[in-house]
Order: C-alpha cells, then structure tokens, then sequence
C-alpha cells in the first residue's frame, strides 16, 4: 500500500485536479508531531483564487481517508496523520512477503547502465587511492541491478600506454626472476620505481622506453609477450582483492581493446569536419564552450585517453545500447571527461548525454603522501589485512567466545572500510582514523552490524513471528521504525538519481538508530504473545531491510557479534 499515492489521489479528486500533480507536492513534516505527510496549498492559490490558508482549511474539513486518523490544517498546508497500527502492519507485512526485493521497484526493467570503475593499471600495486571507485561502483552497479536495470560492470583497465615502454625497459635491465614468481606486482612495482631514479639522472633511458612502446603498438614479439605476461600476472592479483571484495565483473576490457578502434575515432571527427591543427597535433576545439581542446592525436601521432574514452563510448553504445554510461572516476579527471562528452555531442550522437561522470574526492592518511612512482602507497591488501586484525582485536575484547571469530572479524573489518568510503557524499575527501571507523558506537559499519546481529540474536531467542495485528501496536518506536522501513524505495530512487551510495548507507543508518530506540524501549519477551509476536515482525522486518540495504554498499552482514 502506497499511503502518498492514496492520499495524493484523495485530494486530485476533492478539488477535481489532474491526476499525478499532489504526489510530487507531497511533503513529509520535520517534526512528526506536525503529521506524516504535509500537502502545501501555495501552487493552488492562483488556480482556485484563494488564500493558501483557505484552501488548507477547506480541504481539511472535507477529506475524509480511510487510512488517515486525522486531518487537520496548519497554516497554508493540510497535515495528515496516519493511523499507526494499520500502517505499521501494512508495512510490515510488505517486507516479510517481498523479503529481499522489498524497496525494488522494478524501475529499470528494459534499461541496461554501464557502470565502469576501479580500473587499476597493470603491473601497479592496487592501494586504497584505487578503493574508492572500487566500492563507490560496485555499489552502484549493485544498486541499478537491484532497481531492475540490466548492469553492466566494466574494468576499465589501465593497460596501455608509454609506461609500459619504461616497464618493459626497466624489466630488461633489473628484473629478478624470483622476486617476479613470488610476488608479481611488488617485483614489477620496484622496477618501476627504479626506471624513474633512474631516468632522472638519465634522460636517455626514456627513448629507449619509447621506442619499447612504439615496438609494443606495432605489435612486436618481445614486447608483445612481456605485456601480456605483465597483463596476466596482475589480473591474477587484482582478483584475489575483488574476492575479499565480493566483486566481480563483467568485462575487463581496458585500454589496449580499444588500440584497433581509434582510427574509426579519427575518422569520423575528421568527416564531421571537427579536427584542427594545433602545435602539429589534432584537436577538437572548444574554446567557446570554456574548455581547452580535446587532443586526438599527439605531434607525434600517437593517441591519447581521450581518443581511447571516445572510441570505448562508441563501443560500448553499439554493442551494449545502454540507458546510462557511468564513469566513477575521481573529481580530477572532471574537465576530461567534460571534454569527451562535449566532442561527442559535436560530432553528432545525441546519447552523448547520457554518459556520466561520476567524481569523488580523495583518501588521505595523516602525515602521508602517496605516490607510485616513488613506492610510497599503502597497499590494499595491507589494509584489509589490517582491518581484520584490528576488528579481531576488539572482538576478542567484547566476546572472546565468540564462534567463527576469524571469519566475523573479516567481514565486520573489510565491512568497516567499505562503509567508511560510502558514508558521506563521495566528492568528500576521506581521513582514516582506526578508532572511529572500527567503532560498534556511532555512524559505523560495525555499528550498524551490531544493530542487524543484536535483532537475530532477538530473533533466535523468541522464534519468528507466529502472527502481527496492527491493534497492538502502541508505541511512538514501533511506527517510527516503520516510517523508516517503508522509505527504503525512496532512498534507492534518490542513490540512483544522485548516482550516490552514501544515500543508502545514511539511510541503514538511520535504521539502525530507530531499532535500537525501539529495542530500548519496547520489551518483547516479556509481553503478551499477540504484543510479542507483533514487534518480533516488526524485528524481522527490519532485518530484511539492513540486509538488503548492507548488501547494496558492498557489506555482509554478520548473525552474532
């Protein structure tokens, strides 16, 4: 039962008004004392040649909802307040018969999204900068999928491109053999680091790298070998990551799928009449819309990301037809994609508008600076070791007799990491502090852990529940977590609008809050069977929607803390 549908149609028919404009007026109050949904009368006032108060007034005497308790005017708005009992088993039941498809509504059905993201670059260590738009697209794609779009996640993998010249270079003259076999990417990483040393007291060395990607682009043996080598040993690790992560994907089609497409890139900018010369290199001017130019090829011929974006965007709309091409790639990399989307809408494909680039800030750690190039990273698989560690650690404080404690603490600590990269607007900078983030108090993955194994643990105490009427729901806990339960759909709808997972995450937290009010509050064990068996849905309910909602942000949830 939609309660803003039935009260929006109710006042479409008292004043004779097309159907479909309340539900969009429809307000929910900031103080529930004020009601549970607030209809403002201001857009009326020309309309009807009345005063807003009027309206208000008027309409509040007449409306009569079966489902509404009471109906009064406060000012220019008609406050309706719902009849607690009826709503709260109505909401209840919903959840417990939808179970994991509850706050789906099946919006995206027919409608395929590509969401690409976390796109590492080959034979370079995965650190915490690449998890940010790991778990922000992960979530994402998770969040589509289960909206009823057909998801497509791509990896986008930095595979191409001149450093693989200084990486084929320095792999010739420093490679040790097994350092290589025992650990691919910190063996391939060293190296790296060296050439720039290196090349900083030689200059020299950088023409030998380029003309090792030169040999590379035009296909020769020795360096074609040596870079799928270095392609297969990486994405042999970067898995192992995704498997801690619980992801997967659908393609990992990265840079280098697209070296034999770029032509067709040049090709066509060239008959739309788009490239100019500039320095010796081909360019899509921009200057009237603000933005530098888009370079298609270099002096020296050679291509760049942008004509690799362009050509992956005529891929992926031929082979794929998607609703929406998303690109979760961090905020710098805002004018370039600006650039792209502008170069594609010039030369002609109206779709160009419905790829997205979806920004976010940066990680930082007090008192470090990371860089690849001088080996200064913190690994991701360091800190998801660590984060177990340490969510092992206060385990073993709070309930040393816990069983499966190792498993527990890997996913109440990976959990905790992910959550505090989904929690707040993904254009906010992250600043990791241990302490709070592995806190069971506060706005925390652990936090809100707790909240879903404290409800099992209630769960498996009492059993399920045998039956639910609304008669005896009495208390202000039990219809507020409803409130919150029922307005699951609308914070999937506001994630996929914003392309925002903190969405989500705010809202299970406010979920989490609202049952522990309620578990404070309302005793179960100790009432009357038909008072016990009606909280215990509404325990189970809640369950369902932490559940769903943790696993839309990448996180499992745990049955005992």
């Amino acid at each position: 039962m939609d309660y803003k549908v039935i009260i929006s149609s109710k006042i479409e028919e008292e004043l004779g008004l097309e159907k479909g404009i309340v539900m969009g007026l429809l307000e929910v109050p900031p103080r529930s004392e004020m009601g549970d949904y607030a209809f403002p009368c201001f857009q009326l006032a020309k309309t009807l040649r009345k005063a807003p108060n009027a309206i208000a007034a008027e309409l509040s005497a007449k409306l009569i909802i079966q489902e509404v308790e009471k109906v009064e005017a406060l000012g220019p708005y008609v406050n309706f307040f719902l009849k607690k009992g009826t709503y709260v088993e109505d909401i209840v039941r919903q959840i417990i018969s939808e179970k994991a498809s509850y706050g789906s509504q099946g919006t995206g059905e027919g409608k395929r999204v590509i969401v690409e993201f976390s796109s590492p670059n080959i034979a370079k260590p995965f650190h915490v900068g690449h998890l940010f738009s790991t778990v922000v697209g992960s979530s994402l794609d998770r969040i589509f999928a289960f909206e009823g779009y057909d998801s497509v996640s791509v990896n986008h993998l930095g595979d191409w491109g001149t450093q693989f010249g200084k990486l084929i270079a320095a792999y010739g003259w420093w490679v040790d053999k097994e350092a290589l076999i025992k650990d691919p990417i910190e063996e391939l990483n060293r190296i790296y680091v060296k050439f720039h040393v290196e090349a900083d007291k030689d200059p020299s060395l950088d023409d030998v790298a380029r003309q090792h990607f030169k040999n590379l682009e035009d296909g020769k043996e020795y360096e074609t070998a040596l870079w799928k080598e270095f392609r297969e040993l990486s994405l042999k690790e970067f898995r192992k990551i995704y498997d801690q992560l619980g992801i997967e994907f659908k393609s990992y089609a990265g840079e280098s799928f697209y070296s034999d497409k770029m032509d067709r890139v040049v090709d066509i900018l060239s008959e739309k009449g788009l490239l100019s010369q500039s320095s010796g290199a081909q360019v899509v001017l921009l200057d009237e819309y603000n933005m530098p130019p888009t370079i298609i090829k270099k002096a020296d011929g050679a291509t760049i990301y942008a004509t690799r974006d362009l050509a992956a965007a005529l891929y992926r709309k031929e082979t794929y037809d998607f609703h929406k091409n998303i690109y979760v790639v961090g905020i710098p990399q805002s004018l370039h994609f600006k650039q792209v989307f502008k170069t594609l809408e010039l030369a002609g494909f109206e779709w160009a508008r419905d790829c997205v680039h979806v920004g976010f800030g940066l990680v930082k750690f007090p008192g470090k600076q990371m860089s690849t190039r001088k080996g200064d990273i913190i690994l991701l698989e360091d800190l998801l070791r660590e984060a177990t560690e340490k969510a092992l650690e206060v385990i073993d404080e709070k309930n040393p007799g816990l069983p499966d404690k190792e498993d527990v603490a890997r996913k109440v600590g990976i959990g905790a990491i992910i959550f505090t990269y989904l929690k707040n607007s993904r254009e906010k900078d992250i600043i990791f502090d241990w302490e709070e983030m592995l806190s069971f108090d506060g706005e925390t993955g652990p936090y809100v852990q707790y909240t879903y194994a404290r409800a099992r643990s209630i769960i498996r105490k009492n059993g399920t529940s045998k039956s639910l009427e609304g008669k005896y729901v009495s208390t202000k806990e039990e219809f507020e977590l409803a409130k919150t339960l029922a307005s699951f759909k609308d914070a999937v709808s506001m994630a996929i609008d914003k392309y925002e997972p903190s969405v989500i995450s705010r809202y299970v937290i406010q979920v989490a809050k609202d049952f522990n009010k309620f578990y404070n509050n309302c005793p179960i064990s100790t009432e009357s069977d038909e008072v016990k068996n009606s909280r215990l849905a509404l325990v189970e309910a809640t369950t369902i929607v932490i559940r769903t909602a943790m696993g839309l942000l990448g996180i499992d949830t745990v049955e005992r803390m």
